[in-house]
């Protein structure tokens, strides 16, 4: 009985991520939140404390079509979803594209941590700011000259594509500029900062001993 009433209790300090010394700016028992000093990147740990809705951690295909059903909805497209290992936990790492008005992309990236009948998500918030585009120009052109892609009738050709399903196109696609392997020339664009960030965190996110206790989620 002792056992009982001295086992902690499952919440948002359970998983602690670093917060590069950013602004604290909102601490509740569902959400922390910190901002950059550029206020450009908001990074925040939410907890849910009830069962996840996702329906499935294991089969690749089906989370990508669950969250690629999602994010259309709100006529934005998927960058990344893959079924990952935090630690000892299983995860989920996505990273979504959805457009701004008038111009530019927010890019939203995650990691979802699901138990049986809880989950956390460690979220970054990335908006283009300022002047938009650069990276798609730069690297369109580079891909012209390339002979890479083409202009159609309907603009660039071979330009965006879903990254698992080359034969959906709906919503606000991935581009070709998007892929992971231009970061490195663009280290201040919000989704090569994204992809930074969740990399760090990756490597230095923690997890209470009491988590060791509840049941994963398993389907």
């Amino acid at each position: 009985m002792m056992k009982l009433f001295n086992r902690k209790k499952i919440n948002i300090n359970s998983i602690s991520i670093p917060d590069f010394g950013w602004t604290l700016v909102e601490d509740q028992k569902g959400i922390k939140q910190w901002v950059n000093p550029e206020q450009t990147i908001a990074l925040s740990l939410n907890f849910f404390d009830f069962e996840p809705d996702l329906p499935t951690i294991n089969q690749i295909d089906e989370l990508r079509s669950f969250y690629r059903n999602q994010i259309v909805s709100y006529n934005g497209g998927l960058i990344e979803v893959n079924n990952i290992q935090l630690k000892e936990y299983k995860a989920v790492k996505t990273i979504f594209k959805l457009p701004q008005e008038p111009t530019g992309m927010t890019y939203i990236a995650s990691f979802t941590i699901p138990f049986e009948k809880y989950s956390y998500v460690v979220k970054i918030q990335a908006p283009e700011v300022g002047v938009t585009g650069m990276r798609d120009s730069v690297i369109a052109t580079k891909l012209m000259n390339e002979n890479q892609i083409s202009i159609g009738e309907n603009g660039y050709e071979g330009w965006f594509k879903d990254p698992y399903d080359l034969s959906f196109n709906q919503g606000t696609m991935m581009n070709k500029s998007e892929e992971k392997q231009y970061d490195i020339e663009f280290p201040e664009h919000p989704l090569s900062q994204a992809r930074k960030i969740l990399d760090i965190i990756a490597s230095e996110i923690s997890f209470s001993a009491e988590l060791e206790k509840i049941k994963k989620f398993e389907k």
